[in-house]
């Protein structure tokens, strides 16, 4: 891992964005470089338009290295189970002790890069398309800041002359979904007017969708269908009625849908193969290991693992992940004895899939929604359509989830003896008719996503979060002080960072009176709420 300095030290984010003069003044100028063009050169052809949409897009899981390693690889990824560090250090997200500059990046760097983008779309065009795009991908940006953190600045970020600030008044996380599902309303509405659109007009500023309003249309609708179901614990008659409008008017439903982030260059591929910070971590590995996982092959790097042949340990070529929470002593005796996610510098960015889609309605017909089939049967094709992302055939899909056997793997560490561990969970694969099996489908449904959406892992953590599934390891060290009890619940939020406390202090006091408790890991969010003994 690279050295990074903490730019909210520097830059602070309320004297960044503190207001309009800080934005707009000379800002772009004084940072712009001899050789760069102008705003007005920059401004034929739609250049402005397209390069903002491009940032914007770019900030939805961050392309920049740096950045993604913050939030994807050392935050959210091990708390969702999917990624472990090997880094020599002490000072980390894993044992809920992470440095102050740390904190700064994960809170910071996406608000600062996030919102003058959105502000210089704002002033650059009245085109409803390109209006609606920028307000959609806010909604997907600030969803993810706000489900790490709970509440955030938000409503009053925007104000009506256009300005940008972040020194505002935070919104609470109820508030913050009602606003962004009300814009998400009106972004569908807009696209849904403009569907047939010639893909020609943003296409050259679409690394997404390349111009295709009809697939984008279909994303605004899987979002709110994401976030409904996200709040089906705390709010369940609104989940059920956005869940509901979103599946009629149309979500993601085939892997040709999938939204990713193509790149000429994906930088996040140096975080595994270059720097070789993370490896793949052991609660994933141990589950597919377990089912005998055929995608596997397709996900994760192969390495030496030990097993008993005959009575006699050998060492065979399979897949270790790497528990979340260790002492690392030596990197360079470690990163060889644990897969790593294939992953590539042509790899895109992925941001939604249709399988995991379908695994939302899954649960919601659960619930005796109306989500177009039975929850047995999307849960099914959820499968399959996940296969199929792989290239894995249907016929392998369908077996797969007719295993009524296979469960998931105990641990066992192939470096260190003292880190195993026993099976997490008993669930299996294959669908259980019967109200009584109610919540163990609900486990299979959310396990089974799980495994689908990697590495999407601010959109795990969260599901993990809400429904206790699936069931994870505890932390090898807890540097928490006895303020999260990880046999119990995991880490439910990150903390705001110091910089807020200095720089912003009246709001961020604010903020802290809405989460309903103290400013630590602890405090769970507002969706949070599912009945727990």
């Amino acid at each position: 891992m690279k050295q990074v300095k903490s730019f909210l030290k520097i830059f602070s984010l309320t004297l960044l964005l503190a207001g309009e003069a800080a934005c707009t003044g000379n800002f772009d100028e004084i940072n712009r470089k001899g050789y760069e063009v102008t705003k007005e050169e920059q401004g034929r052809e739609n250049y402005n338009i397209g390069s903002t949409l491009r940032g914007l897009q770019g900030l939805v899981v961050p392309t920049k290295e740096h950045l993604y390693q913050f939030i994807e690889a050392l935050a959210a990824g091990p708390f969702a189970g999917y990624y472990g560090t090997t880094l020599v250090r002490t000072d980390k997200f894993e044992t809920y002790n992470p440095s102050v500059d740390w904190q700064d990046k994960t809170y910071g760097d996406t608000f600062i890069e996030a919102y003058p983008l959105y502000r210089d779309l704002l002033k650059l065009s009245d085109d409803p398309v390109a209006l609606a795009l920028a307000k959609l991908l806010r909604v997907t940006i600030m969803h993810r800041m706000t489900d790490m953190y709970g509440p955030i600045p938000y409503s009053k970020v925007v104000d009506q002359q256009g300005g940008i600030s972040l020194n505002v008044p935070y919104d609470s996380q109820e508030a913050v979904y009602k606003q962004m599902l009300k814009e998400l309303d009106e972004v569908t509405a807009v696209l849904k007017e403009n569907i047939t659109m010639n893909p020609e007009a943003f296409r050259k500023f679409d690394d997404v969708y390349y111009g295709d309003i009809s697939k984008w249309y279909k994303f605004a609708n899987s979002l709110k269908l994401r976030m409904a179901i996200r709040m089906s614990y705390v709010d369940p008659t609104t989940a059920q009625r956005v869940a509901q409008e979103a599946v009629a008017a149309g979500v993601l439903t085939e892997n040709t849908d999938n939204a990713e982030m193509k790149v000429e260059e994906n930088r996040a591929s140096m975080v595994f193969n270059g720097w070789s910070d993370h490896r793949m971590g052991a609660d994933l590995i141990s589950y597919m290991n377990g089912y005998k996982d055929p995608r596997r092959d397709k996900m994760f790097t192969k390495v030496e693992v030990p097993e008993t042949v005959d009575g006699k340990p050998v060492n065979v070529s399979g897949f270790a992940g790497i528990r979340i929470g260790i002492n690392v002593v030596n990197k360079e005796s470690v990163i060889d004895r644990y897969s790593k996610p294939i992953i590539s510098t042509t790899s895109p960015y992925p941001w939604m899939n249709a399988a995991e889609v379908t695994f939302l309605r899954a649960e919601g017909a659960l619930r005796g929604w109306a989500m177009g089939g039975d929850a047995k049967s999307l849960y099914e094709e959820a499968i399959t359509l996940s296969f199929e992302q792989y290239g894995l055939p249907a016929t392998d899909a369908i077996a797969y989830a007719a295993n009524a056997s296979n469960t998931p793997q105990a641990y066992t560490d192939p470096v260190d003896g003292t880190y195993s561990a026993g099976a997490v969970s008993d669930i299996t694969i294959a669908w259980q008719e019967g109200d009584e099996y109610t919540e163990r489908n609900l486990e299979r449904i959310i396990t089974q996503k799980w495994i689908a959406m990697f590495p999407c892992t601010v959109e795990a953590w969260s599901e993990y979060r809400r429904t206790d599934y699936p069931h994870l390891l505890p932390v090898v060290v807890n540097n928490s002080g006895g303020t999260i009890d990880d046999t119990k619940a995991k880490i439910r939020r990150l903390w705001y960072p110091p910089s807020e406390y200095s720089g912003n202090r009246q709001y961020i006091l604010e903020a802290v009176g809405l989460l309903g408790g103290s400013d630590n890991g602890a405090t769970r969010l507002w969706w949070d709420k599912k009945p727990r003994q």
